[in-house]
This record gives C-alpha cells, sequence and structure tokens, in this order.
C-alpha cells in the first residue's frame, strides 16, 4: 500500500521510520518532509507540498492512488484536511475539524471538560481586553496562567506571576496582537502545580490503547529554566505516571473524554495527548493535543513493538480492540539538538556533520526535524534541528547511549540540555 505523512517536523520522521517497518507498506510519501526523510531513499520520497495545502494533498492523494494519509500536525487538522479527505473516498487517520477542537480552541476544550467533570484548572473566558483587565485587577492568586485560545505554534502561553505581568500579557495578545486571531478569545486559568507527564492514547472513537507514559522537557534551559519551546527533549516510560496514576487518568479523563466526544456527535478518532500535572498521584488536565506530541513521538514509537499501519488501519475500521499493541521492556530517551538563540531569532543554512560511527550504533536512531539535504550537503533549516534517539535496557542506559550518540552530531551553533531524564533518575 501507499502512505502519505502529512508534516516535515520531527514528529512526521518517526512516522515515516515507523510506517517504513510495517510489510503492508511498498510506497511513503512524506509531505514537505525534511532532510532526514529526503536521505532514507528507498521507499520514502519527499513531496514538496505544504502540509497545510489541502487542495494540493487531496489532489496527489487522488493521482497517485494513496491508500492510507497520516497527519502529524495541527495545523492541517484545523484547516479540514480530514473531513475533505473523506468526503472524498481518501482514508485519512486523524480527528476531524470539529474534534480537533480539543487542541485548536482552548476555550472549546475547557468548556467541555467542565461539562464532563474532567479534572483541570479553573478558568475564565475572556474576549475583550476591558474585562480581562478587571479580573486580573480584582484577584489576589497569582500565579495566573494566560493563554491564546487558538493555535499559536505552542508561544500561546504565559504564566504571570503577578498583577503587572498579567495586565502586559494581556496587552499583547488583544492590543499587540502579538498572536494575532488566535487571541480573539483567551482563557485565564489558575496555575496548577506538580509535575508534567504526556499520556498518548490511539483510538476508532470506542475503543483505545496507550502508549508508554512520557515526559516532554519544555523549557530551554537546563533546570526547567528560560523560554518554552516546542520541547527540548524526552524519556518514556516516566516513573511519574505509575500504574495508579494510569488507573485515575484512564477512569477519569479517557473514558470521559472520549465518551463526552461521542455523546456530543462528535467521536474522536486519531492519535490524543493529554498533557498532565500530577501532584500527590492526582491528575489533572493541562491540555489536549489532537496528534503525536513532538519530541515525545521520538520516544514512544521505537518503543511500540506492534505494526503501526495495523494499529491505524484497525482505528479507521473500529476494531482497534482486535488489533495487536504491544509495548518494549526497557525505556528511550531523545536529546533535542537546536539552533543557538532558538527560540528565538536563529540562522540557517548552517552545515551539519554527522560522524558515520552513528549507523553502526545500536538502538540509537537520529530523527530531523529542522534540516534541508540537498542530494550532497544537509543543513539547518529551522529551530530545533534533530531528536537523537537511544533505547536503552534502563533509562540510565538510554540516556547514556543519547548523550554519547549526540557527540558525533555537529554544526556551527549547535545547543542542546544536558539534564534530559534528570527528573526521573533523581
Amino acid at each position: 500500500m501507499k502512505v502519505l505523512i502529512v508534516g516535515g517536523g520531527g514528529r512526521e520522521h518517526a512516522l515515516a521510520w515507523a510506517v517504513a517497518r510495517s510489510e503492508k507498506v511498498s510506497k511513503i510519501y512524506v509531505a514537505p518532509g525534511n532532510g532526514g526523510t529526503a536521505m532514507m531513499g528507498g521507499k520514502i520520497e519527499n513531496i514538496a507540498l505544504k502540509a497545510t495545502d489541502v487542495d494540493g494533498l487531496l489532489q496527489f492523494a487522488h493521482d497517485v492512488s494513496v491508500d492510507l494519509t497520516v497527519v502529524g500536525p495541527e495545523q492541517p487538522l484545523e484547516a479540514g484536511i480530514v473531513d475533505r479527505f473523506s468526503d472524498s473516498g481518501k482514508k485519512i487517520f486523524g480527528p476531524t475539524r470539529e474534534a480537533a477542537q480539543l487542541e485548536t480552541s482552548k476555550v472549546f476544550a475547557k468548556d467541555f471538560m467542565r461539562r464532563n467533570a474532567i479534572p483541570t484548572a479553573s478558568f475564565e473566558v475572556f474576549r475583550d481586553h476591558g474585562s480581562a483587565k478587571d479580573f486580573l485587577e480584582s484577584t489576589t492568586a497569582f500565579p495566573q496562567v494566560i493563554k491564546a485560545s487558538g493555535l499559536a505554534a505552542g508561544k500561546g502561553v504565559i504564566v504571570a506571576e503577578n498583577v503587572e505581568e498579567a495586565l502586559l500579557a494581556i496587552d499583547d495578545l488583544f492590543e499587540k496582537r502579538i498572536f494575532g486571531n488566535a487571541a480573539d478569545e483567551v482563557v485565564i486559568e489558575s496555575f496548577l502545580t506538580g509535575e508534567e507527564a504526556s499520556i498518548f492514547v490511539v483510538t476508532d472513537g470506542s475503543d483505545y490503547r496507550f502508549f508508554l507514559p512520557s515526559q516532554d522537557h519544555k523549557r530551554i534551559g537546563e533546570g526547567d529554566t528560560g523560554k518554552n519551546t516546542g520541547g527540548m527533549g524526552a524519556y518514556a516510560p516516566a516513573p511519574l505516571v505509575d500504574e495508579a496514576v494510569l488507573e485515575k487518568v484512564e477512569q477519569r479523563i479517557v473514558i470521559p473524554t472520549l465518551e463526552g466526544m461521542r455523546r456530543e456527535g462528535i467521536p474522536y478518532t486519531g492519535f490524543l495527548y493529554i498533557g498532565l500535572m500530577i501532584e500527590n498521584g492526582e491528575p489533572s488536565v493541562v491540555e489536549y493535543n489532537a496528534r503525536l506530541g513532538d519530541p515525545e513521538a521520538q520516544v514512544v514509537l521505537p518503543l511500540l513493538d506492534s505494526d503501526l499501519v495495523g494499529i491505524i488501519e484497525a482505528s479507521l475500521n473500529g476494531t482497534l480492540g482486535e488489533a495487536a499493541f504491544w509495548m518494549k521492556e526497557g525505556s528511550a530517551t531523545t536529546v533535542v539538538l537546536a539552533s543557538e538563540g532558538y527560540p528565538g531569532s536563529y540562522e540557517t543554512g548552517r552545515e551539519i556533520t554527522i560522524g558515520p560511527v552513528l549507523e553502526d550504533m545500536d538502538d540509537v536512531l537520529l530523527f530531523h526535524a529542522g534540516t534541508s539535504f540537498d542530494g550532497r550537503k544537509l543543513t539547518t533549516s529551522g529551530g530545533r534541528v534533530l531528536s537523537v534517539t537511544a533505547e536503552g535496557s534502563s533509562l540510565r542506559e538510554s540516556i547514556d547511549l543519547a548523550y554519547n550518540a549526540v557527540g558525533y552530531v555537529s554544526f556551527d551553533g549547535l545547543y542542546y540540555r544536558r539534564d534530559i531524564g534528570a527528573k526521573a533518575l533523581s
């Protein structure tokens, strides 16, 4: 079968790698892909179409008789790619535009959680500067978390430590419009304390299966300091999510979410991310994503010991409960190599050197994100450039293997955190 993967980041490279392992698949197209998918060769080919070019992607799928499309990022979901493909008779994996509102509208997600008694932070919704200002000036409970409701490339969340910071934040959102239309509605919610974890499920709308729980490292600096990023590394499984916590997540969050979506007439099919805050063993939802996370996909997919394509097909057919779904023993760690200056401004076009010894390293994978390959030279093209992933029999072993492999990659301005997984070890 022919598979089209939509997207061009590290998550999509990991998806291409996982899909390529299936004996069912003869050809994989990645649109637009990156330098890593361009270098995979064989049955994998990059297609020069943007992930948001729904018309072009649909026409391409018809032209080359694509059998299955898998959507990686959130923007095409918001653009209704699943609806368009399905209406045209093309098989596609991901939530509909309406179901994807769990991610694309924080107002929808928070109201949905309130309606379905799903544990989350208390919140208020504002649609103008004045009412938000009045609320912030009347409260003494800080920090407050201020969120643009729409998609803002993972940057639309501001934690205000005091009223002055909060007022500056809403001025940025409502008056300066730093996130454009994404801040037409703003959610202000109470600050949750605890430790974060990432839960991923694959679902056919009724049945569901858990990937191993993971933990992302969103801050740019070691010790979780500095600005938020798209993620500087991850590991799985996360010991924070033990069996008792996972049972609570299943009963209080996953089941009510899927049942609530079905009850409201918008059943959810696809990958679902649940960002958690866990305090004293009690989980609360920070946010939903209508997709696999990045860089978490780079650790949960290598630990999947079943055919991903078979799992996706079963989900689309409504038979996920009958599909083989096994996870490996052991752990995986990924370390993100970023461009100097990220998540602010940074230079691109810097040549990347990868030591050939990496190809001979067992249990080490290199997933590309912000890279370009012209057939001769590999260069940087983004803020997060590469994810170095390693599997090990223990978390300690996977961390050591990943950091050892990092030493064989170089480019001018390379930056990475040196403490991925340290919280779990301590």
